[in-house]
């Protein structure tokens, strides 16, 4: 709840000086790969911290309004997935610019774009189920007013595969922090202090995590 929705925002704000629509993305993935790269992988990494910031929103709602939990936490998981699928395709996308060429890689994505596949079915729940989710948490006071609306601005972010950033998906992610930061503070404050033990486990645990995703890259 406190990294996800930076990253996001992160992510989002670094794509700020590129145009929107996908052949200037790929454009720009010529001209600045570090930067655009960096900024995809930010909003990815953001993207999949949301998975368990979801779920505990979810279960608290659930306290009160099990329905409005349940449809609201499956259908933005569902819409996380379809982000996350789509984030292959743009990584996928991005190594053709850079091993093949723009106009490769652009004829490629154009061709493409269009075509079917099981994510194709539930684009819808990208949008919707933050709305679905905002309502939930309102109606079980979980969020006020304030952060209801904030967390249902998330629905505004645009989606879909090489999307730059706009106006929409400042105001998605900047609600999204809104919503969630003040949120996942109050949940740090209220755990139990970690013991010495359990900090050690867990600096040992990150460093192994570590080594296994290095190992991870090597095919």
């Amino acid at each position: 709840m406190i990294i996800g929705p930076l990253l996001l925002l992160a992510g989002a704000l670094v794509r700020v000086p590129f145009p929107f629509f996908f052949p200037r993305q790929l454009a720009a993935v010529q001209q600045a790969p570090g930067l655009v790269i960096g900024g995809y992988t930010a909003f990815l990494a953001g993207n999949v911290l949301m998975w368990p910031a979801v779920v505990t929103l979810a279960r608290r709602i659930g306290l009160t309004h099990p329905v409005w939990a349940a449809w609201g936490g499956v259908f933005v998981i569902v819409g996380l997935f379809e982000r996350t699928f789509h984030a292959g395709i743009n990584q996928a996308a991005f190594r053709l610019v850079l091993r093949h060429g723009l106009d490769s890689a652009t004829a490629f994505v154009q061709d493409s774009y269009q075509d079917t596949h099981l994510f194709s079915y539930l684009s819808f729940t990208i949008m919707f189920g933050w709305y679905v989710l905002a309502v939930g948490a309102y109606r079980s006071r979980v969020l006020g007013l304030t952060g209801s609306i904030a967390l249902a601005s998330m629905g505004l972010v645009p989606l879909g595969v090489l999307k730059g950033t706009d106006a929409f998906t400042i105001a998605g992610t900047l609600g999204l922090c809104v919503a969630f930061l003040p949120l996942g503070v109050r949940l740090v404050r209220e755990g139990p202090r970690p013991s010495r033990r359990s900090v050690l486990f867990t600096l040992l645990a990150t460093v192994m995590v570590g080594l296994l995703a290095y190992a991870s890259t090597l095919g």
